[in-house]
């Protein structure tokens, strides 16, 4: 069943729903999470499906019953309303707006999504074209009370990515309610491996407690409601977006530790994209994060633990 960590903040993974959507609740809870992500649809297509899963319902009964959430879809990686291109803009409007749409039948409090890329066009114009494409796709999806936020995820910085620091976030939320959108409808995720790859220090307690006294100035913690709790293969800086087994990469246990235990953090979900979540280590880097916390020794994984793949990394524009 589900273990909260300390003072009662949520602990989730981004688990599949193609073997079942109740057996992927079941999972949740078999696992020790106490939150799930999942794609509301194809991650790699611009089609979205017609109808809701048949099984919908007995989903939203079972998170019910298990008291699993919140409940975050993540976005298809195909979407970008950061670059140029009027034909690839148009769609990622329309595939944005339909996971928002279908978020009320996955009881989703967040879609969550990358911010994307400029192409090129620089920061100024990337930012701008995503508060177009944040106004335009909100206009189109219900703000009623079961509504979806828009939960931003910062970048690694390749692929001309945007969002890579404190300053970018804080100039798209300022663009995005400067063209109309309600702050309220809009959110940020800190995936902790993007961080680290666009050259913030996460490592070190005294670095992260600058990075969210900046945060809290700038943007204001209330808008951190996500935490993809990431460790990272690649050097600090590298640009590079490889998830690692939690405290087994560079990051390493200290510095998740510290954000886990963080008082200021507490009201934020986190939710686990580490390798080999297919494969029974869903489970391991959930106890993983559980002992990390505590400030607990962590045992050695199997060397084969480091060639599965990462399921959720290396994907997206600007990622």
């Amino acid at each position: 069943m589900p273990r909260m960590l300390p003072d009662g903040r949520r602990l989730g993974a981004h688990l599949p729903l193609a073997g079942g959507m109740v057996r992927a609740v079941n999972r949740a809870a078999e696992i020790g999470a106490d939150a799930i992500q999942v794609f509301a649809d194809n991650p790699t297509a611009w089609r979205r499906r017609e109808t809701p899963p048949s099984e919908q319902p007995a989903f939203r009964a079972r998170l019910a019953d298990l008291g699993i959430g919140p409940v975050a879809i993540h976005a298809a990686y195909l979407v970008n309303l950061a670059g140029p291109d009027e034909g690839f803009f148009g769609r990622s409007v329309d595939v944005l707006s339909s996971d928002l749409r279908a978020a009320p039948g996955f009881r989703a409090r967040f879609v969550n999504v990358h911010i994307g890329s400029h192409r090129g066009s620089g920061v100024t114009a990337g930012t701008q074209r995503l508060a177009d494409g944040l106004a335009l796709t909100l206009a189109e999806v219900d703000g009623g009370p079961d509504a979806a936020l828009v939960v931003m995820e910062n970048s690694a910085g390749s692929g001309f990515g945007l969002g890579v620091d404190i300053v970018e976030l804080a100039g798209i939320m300022d663009a995005a309610v400067a063209r109309g959108v309600s702050a309220d409808r809009l959110g940020f995720c800190l995936d902790t491996a993007h961080a680290w790859a666009a050259g913030i220090d996460i490592s070190e307690p005294a670095a992260i407690d600058e990075f969210i006294d900046e945060f809290e100035t700038r943007i204001g913690l209330e808008k951190l409601v996500m935490i993809h709790l990431n460790d990272s293969k690649s050097e600090r800086g590298s640009h590079l977006d490889r998830h690692e087994h939690l405290g087994a990469g560079q990051i390493g246990a200290v510095g998740l530790g510290h954000l886990l235990r963080h008082p200021a953090l507490a009201h934020a979900t986190f939710y686990l994209e580490t390798p080999g979540m297919d494969e029974g280590y869903d489970a391991v880097n959930v106890a993983r994060a559980h002992a990390i916390a505590a400030g607990a020794r962590l045992d050695d994984l199997p060397p084969e633990a480091f060639e599965l793949r990462s399921d959720r990394s290396r994907t997206g524009p600007g990622a």
